[in-house]
């Protein structure tokens, strides 16, 4: 695979990494965060930008189309025939996270930056880089002459607001999909740069807003206080019901799972050769730790347990406006991640009812429920797939692949485990420590994901050449 190694690292230094920065200029937000999206554009201007440059690949037989259904986010799908019969589907997604405050001086969200081999900006690492690394790794597949499956690759622009525009998409290509051998994902994370990381579960999650009023205008604090309870506190004891705040263990056990053996098993395994790496590549403010006892202990709760963010609020004013004023009502954001076996709609449903039944002081409390998600597990390995991936990690990062659950979200993993309860399974990509997804300072680092690209092209290959049970 020399040749095509040669090959990824020409298009990633010349013709990727440039495409990538264009990119992450464009604020092309996901519609939950900006719900006039069409009106503003920049997703269609996203997805143009990334389908121009996938249609001047010299890939033969490639074929690249912008799909629109209604008025949903459209999707980019690409088919190239293959030189043996099978179906392998890629996947990645173009959407983004909002700004986020707390960007390093110099970086910004829609400002990209390159510093120690690091592309800094909002979308390039989630998932920008998927398109580009899934033509590369077939472009140097098809230079070495390599045989290899059809590829079909679904790029979509809803991923972070929960896919809820995906099903149709898949409804209406269901026969041009087919029926996969093998699924890559390149949406994932890795717990280090140094070898291949591949995913076996993903977390679901169960999110909405938390409204508390008590009053129907505020009210002085020195007139109020000690009658009138606070919104806040009262929001409090309800997400006291959800959450131990001492510990962070969510307690209704209709959000736990029986954690699968083989899963501690492979998460053990991280645990030995990860160490303290796995909390410290958090960035800590001076003197703070981590929840759980162990390194083990700390990946099962990131996941197999479910836990619980507050990630907005309302009904708060700043701090310099903030008077001396019982405030009448108080909202939450919350976000509820979900083991990766358990139903994203019924944990919805008892969210709610946890929350809502019987509120303290006669409140008026309602969950507002956003769309929900529900995990996923990975089927067992097949003996060729796992063979493969070793073989790829060894060749171009000197290292055996390792096996770890995350605990995101991929929406579309779940649908497609259902669709397609045969196929294999490469959910990987390039969050790895400090790489911060979502958050201020979000970096691809660039040649983790330039040999990655190499991986891929490589398991492509191994898969053509396999010898593939389907009852594997």
């Amino acid at each position: 695979m020399d040749k095509a190694e040669r090959l990824i690292r020409e298009q990633w230094a010349q013709s990727i990494t440039p495409e990538l920065v264009d990119y992450i200029r464009i604020p092309a937000k996901s519609p939950h965060f900006d719900p006039d999206w069409a009106r503003h554009g920049y997703i269609d201007e996203a997805v143009e930008h990334i389908a121009r440059w996938c249609r001047e690949q010299p890939i033969e037989g490639l074929s690249v189309e912008v799909l629109r259904l209604g008025e949903r986010t459209p999707v980019i799908f690409m088919e190239v025939p293959g030189t043996v019969e099978d179906t392998v589907l890629l996947y990645g997604h173009l959407d983004k996270q909002p700004e986020m405050t707390g960007w390093a001086e110099g970086l910004g969200p829609w400002e990209p930056v390159i510093r120690d081999g690091r592309l800094y900006g909002r979308g390039g690492a989630d998932d920008g880089y998927a398109a580009y690394a899934s033509l590369a790794a077939i472009r140097a597949l098809q230079a070495e002459g390599r045989p290899h499956a059809r590829f079909v690759i679904l790029i979509e622009a809803c991923e972070e607001s929960g896919s809820y525009d995906l099903p149709a998409y898949i409804e209406h290509l269901d026969e041009r999909i087919g029926t996969p051998s093998l699924v890559v994902c390149l949406d994932s994370g890795a717990g280090n740069y140094e070898q291949l990381w591949i995913t076996t579960s993903l977390r679901g999650m169960a999110a909405g807003s938390l409204e508390v009023d008590i009053l129907e205008e505020g009210v002085h604090s020195g007139y109020a206080s000690g009658i009138v309870p606070s919104s806040f506190r009262i929001a409090r004891q309800l997400l006291s019901r959800l959450e131990d705040e001492s510990t962070g263990a969510i307690l209704p056990e209709g959000f736990s799972v029986e954690i699968p053996e083989q899963r501690r098993a492979q998460l053990a395994a991280v645990a030995d050769a990860l160490g303290e790496g796995i909390h410290q590549a958090y960035p800590w403010v001076e003197g703070a730790g981590p929840v759980g006892q162990d390194s083990l202990e700390r990946l099962l709760n990131r996941n197999w347990r479910a836990a619980l963010a507050v990630t907005g609020a309302a009904g708060l004013p700043d701090i310099g406006s903030a008077g001396n004023v019982l405030r009448p009502g108080t909202a939450l954001k919350l976000s509820l991640r979900l083991p990766p076996t358990l139903d994203g709609d019924r944990a919805t449903e008892l969210m709610k009812q946890v929350l809502e039944s019987d509120p303290p002081y006669g409140a008026r409390v309602r969950f507002v429920a956003d769309q929900s998600a529900t995990g996923w597990n990975a089927p067992p390995v097949a003996d060729w797939l796992d063979q493969a991936c070793q073989a790829a990690s060894r060749a171009v990062f000197g290292k055996a692949a390792m096996y770890m659950g995350e605990g995101g979200t991929i929406p579309f993993m779940a649908m497609l485990g259902e669709s397609f309860p045969e196929s294999q399974f490469l959910i990987t990509g390039v969050l790895g420590p400090k790489s911060n997804a979502h958050g201020p300072n979000e970096f691809l680092h660039l040649d983790y994901a330039r040999r990655l690209t190499e991986v891929v092209a490589r398991v492509l290959g191994a898969h053509a050449g396999r010898e593939f049970d389907r009852a594997a």
